[in-house]
C-alpha cells in the first residue's frame, strides 16, 4: 500500500488497515477472519456512501461531476484502500473456507469406510456370539426338572417300602408233615402207644 494512501487515513483505519496485512491474516482462524472481513466491509461501504452522497451534492450545486471531483477526492480515496482491504481478507477467507471444506470431507470419508466396515467410528468391535448350550441355564426350568425327579425318587423309594413292609408281615412257613405218597417224601410214624393224634 502506498505511504499517501496510509496518510489519509486516521490511528484508528490504519490499524484496522494493518489487520488486513498477509502476516496479521496468518495468526487468524476462519471465524476470525470473518469477523474482520465485517468490519472492513463496513468501513468501505461508510466512505463509499460519502463519495457517492458528496458526488450528488456537488453535481447539483456546481452544475457539474467535472467541478465537486476535487472536494470529494478524500473520501473517494478511502473508499478505494478499504476496497483493497477488503479484497484481501476476501481472498484469505475464502482460502480458509476451503481448508475447512476439505477436512469436513475427509471426515466424511472416513465415516462412510467405517460404516462400510460395519461399525460406526471410534466404535468398539461387536462381541462374538454365544455357542448354543454353553451359556447360563435358566432356573425356573432347572428348579422344575429337580422337582420332578425328586417326585419320581421319593415314589419309588415308597413302593419299595411298602413291598418290604408287605413281605416283613407274612408269618414264616412251618415244615409240616408230607403227604403219603408225595413223591421224594416219606411219612411221619406215629409215636409210640397213641393213636394217630399228634399233639
Amino acid at each position: 500500500m502506498k505511504k499517501s494512501q496510509l496518510a489519509i487515513l486516521n490511528t484508528e483505519e490504519r490499524l484496522l488497515i494493518h489487520e488486513t496485512s498477509k502476516e496479521a491474516m496468518a495468526e487468524l482462524d476462519e471465524d476470525q477472519v470473518a469477523a474482520l472481513h465485517a468490519r472492513i466491509r463496513r468501513a468501505r461501504n461508510k466512505y463509499s456512501g460519502k463519495y457517492r452522497r458528496r458526488a450528488a451534492r456537488g453535481v447539483s450545486g456546481s452544475g457539474g461531476r467535472g467541478k465537486s471531483f476535487k472536494k470529494n477526492q478524500r473520501a473517494r480515496d478511502k473508499a478505494e484502500v478499504f476496497e483493497d482491504a477488503l479484497a484481501r481478507v476476501s481472498r484469505r477467507l475464502s482460502e480458509l473456507a476451503r481448508e475447512s471444506a476439505e477436512e469436513l470431507k475427509q471426515e466424511r470419508l472416513e465415516a462412510a469406510r467405517a460404516a462400510k466396515a460395519g461399525q460406526k467410528p471410534g466404535a468398539r468391535p461387536a462381541a462374538k456370539p454365544v455357542p448354543k448350550g454353553t451359556g447360563p441355564k435358566k432356573r425356573g426350568d432347572a428348579k422344575n426338572r429337580s422337582t420332578r425327579t425328586e417326585r419320581r425318587r421319593a415314589d419309588t423309594r415308597a413302593q419299595g417300602a411298602r413291598r418290604q413292609a408287605k413281605r416283613d408281615a407274612r408269618p414264616p412257613r412251618r415244615a409240616g408233615r408230607a403227604a403219603p405218597g408225595a413223591p421224594g417224601g416219606q411219612g411221619v410214624a406215629p409215636p409210640e402207644g397213641g393213636g394217630g393224634h399228634v399233639q
